[in-house]
C-alpha cells in the first residue's frame, strides 16, 4: 500500500526503510530542505542500548529547585503558559518513583535490543558509512551517592539482560587514560563494553540516498497538514497540492504534537532542548577511545572520525536557541577541562536541537483512534538509539505480524 511518512529525521527515515523492505510504496514529507536537519543533525552520537534509564526518577524530585532557579543548571525547566506543558509536567512527576522508572527501563531496554539488531542488519544491507564504531561506553561518577545509584541501576538492568561492570576511579583511568585530568573528582564509573557511536546525520543522508534510489518519494522543504473526514485522514495538504495515501505516519518529532492535534489527538510530547559542539581532534592520544558520559556535568563525549562530539544540557520546554552561544562555550570549557589538549579551539560547530520527550521517556509507537493514522514519536534523547527498533515495531504492526516485543508497552 501507499504510506505517507511525515518527518525525515532518523525516526522517519528508518521507518521508511523498514516499510520498503515489506514492499510498500512510501512518500516522505519533510518541512526542512534536507533530511536529518532537526534533532538528528548533531545529537550526542551515542547508541546507548544498555544505558536507557529514563529522566523521570525519584532522584529528580530533589533537583527541582535547582532546575527552576539556576540558569546554569545542566537540566533546566523553562516555564510557559501552555496548559499542555503543565499536563506533561504533572504526568512526568507522577512517573518519578522507583516502580514506574523500573517499568520504563524494562520497556526501553527491550526496544533498544531490537533496535541494535535491526541497525546492524540495515548497515549490512546498505553499507552506509556514518563513523559507526562498537567501542563501548564509560559513565563516570563524581560522588559516592551517584556511584551507588548507578550501581543500583546497573543491577536492575542486569536482571533485564544488560552487561555492565562497576569500576573504581583507578580502573576508569586505566581504561581511559585521558580521564587523569579529572582524577581529583572521579569516584568510579559504569562500563558497558558493547555500546556504540555513530554520526546520526550521516546515517540520515545515507538512508536518503538509498531510499530515493529504490523508489521512495521525498518532498523536502514541504509543509504538510492533515485533511480529516471524521476519524480518518483523507490526505495531506501541501503548498504543491493534496497527496493521498492508504496510511499516514507521524514521525515528525516535536512537531508531532501540533500535527496530532489536527487529527484530534493529544500527543504527550514536550521539547527538551539539547546542545552540542563537534571539535576537531588534534591529539588522538588525549581524546577518549570510548564514548564517555560525565554524570556530574550531564555531558556526553563521542569520538566521530577526526572530531569529538560533546553534547549536554536539557532545557525542558525550551523552544528556541537563545542560549546557544553560552551553552556552546560551557561545553567547550568542559571539553578542555576533561580532555585538555585533545581538541582544537576553533571550528567547534555549535548546534542546538529539540528532543521530543514523553513524560515517562517511553516513546509512542503504533495505531491511534484515527483509523489510518499511526505514530512513531517521543524517543527523546534516545532517538538515535531507538530508531531502528521503533521502525521495526511499527512495520510489524502494519504488516499484521506478531512483534518480538510487547507492542502494548508503547501505545502511550
Amino acid at each position: 500500500m501507499h504510506v505517507i511518512i511525515i518527518g525525515a529525521g532518523i525516526i522517519g527515515l528508518t521507518t521508511a526503510w523498514q516499510l520498503l523492505q515489506d514492499g510498500h510504496r512510501v512518500t516522505v514529507i519533510e518541512r526542512n530542505p534536507r533530511v536529518g536537519e532537526g534533532t538528528s543533525f548533531a545529537n550526542g552520537a551515542q547508541l546507548s542500548y544498555s544505558y536507557v534509564a529514563p529522566m523521570a526518577s525519584k532522584s529528580v524530585l530533589g533537583s527541582l529547585p535547582k532546575w527552576l532557579f539556576s540558569a546554569g543548571s545542566p537540566v533546566r525547566y523553562i516555564p510557559s503558559a501552555d496548559p499542555g506543558e503543565w499536563a506533561w509536567l504533572l504526568r512526568f512527576l507522577a512517573d518519578c518513583n522507583d516502580a514506574r522508572a523500573a517499568a520504563s527501563t524494562a520497556k526501553l531496554l527491550a526496544l533498544a535490543a531490537l533496535s541494535r539488531t535491526r541497525l546492524h542488519a540495515m548497515i549490512e544491507a546498505t553499507g552506509i558509512e556514518f563513523h559507526h564504531a562498537r567501542n563501548g561506553k564509560l559513565v563516570i561518577q563524581s560522588t559516592r551517592e551517584s556511584q551507588d545509584a548507578a550501581e543500583t541501576q546497573m543491577r536492575l538492568q542486569a536482571a533485564m539482560g544488560s552487561t555492565q561492570t562497576a569500576l573504581t576511579a583507578a580502573e576508569c583511568i586505566a581504561l581511559e587514560p585521558g580521564l587523569e585530568s579529572v582524577a581529583h573528582r572521579l569516584v568510579g564509573g559504569i562500563h558497558t563494553p558493547d555500546e556504540e557511536v555513530g554520526d546520526c546525520h550521516a546515517l540520515c543522508a545515507g538512508l536518503h540516498a538509498t531510499l530515493e534510489a529504490t523508489g521512495t518519494t521525498f518532498l523536502l522543504g514541504t509543509e504538510g497538514r492533515l485533511a480529516m473526514n471524521g476519524q480518518r485522514v483523507t490526505a495531506v495538504d501541501t503548498p504543491g497540492g493534496t497527496i493521498e495515501a492508504d496510511l499516514y505516519i507521524l514521525a515528525s518529532g516535536v512537531a508531532g504534537r501540533a500535527m496530532g492535534q489536527q487529527a484530534g489527538l493529544s500527543v504527550p510530547i514536550l521539547p527538551i532542548r539539547g546542545y552540542s559542539i563537534s571539535a576537531p581532534v588534534i591529539a588522538s592520544n588525549r581524546a577518549p577511545v570510548r564514548s564517555i558520559t560525565d554524570t556530574a556535568r550531564k555531558t556526553v563525549y563521542a569520538p566521530l572520525g577526526n572530531r569529538l562530539r560533546a553534547a549536554g544540557f536539557a532545557e525542558i520546554g525550551g523552544h528556541d536557541s537563545r542560549h546557544l552561544t553560552a551553552r556552546a562555550e560551557a561545553l567547550h570549557a568542559d571539553l578542555q577541562a576533561i580532555f585538555p589538549g585533545a581538541c582544537a579551539n576553533t571550528d567547534l560547530q555549535p548546534w542546538a536541537g529539540l528532543r521530543p520527550a514523553t513524560p515517562s521517556g517511553v516513546p509512542v509507537i503504533g495505531p491511534t483512534r484515527v483509523s489510518n493514522l499511526m505514530l512513531n514519536l517521543g524517543q527523546g534523547a534516545l532517538g538515535f538509539t531507538l530508531a531502528c527498533g521503533s521502525a521495526a515495531l511499527l512495520a510489524d504492526l502494519i504488516a499484521g505480524r506478531r512483534p518480538s516485543i510487547n507492542a502494548a508497552d508503547y501505545r502511550g
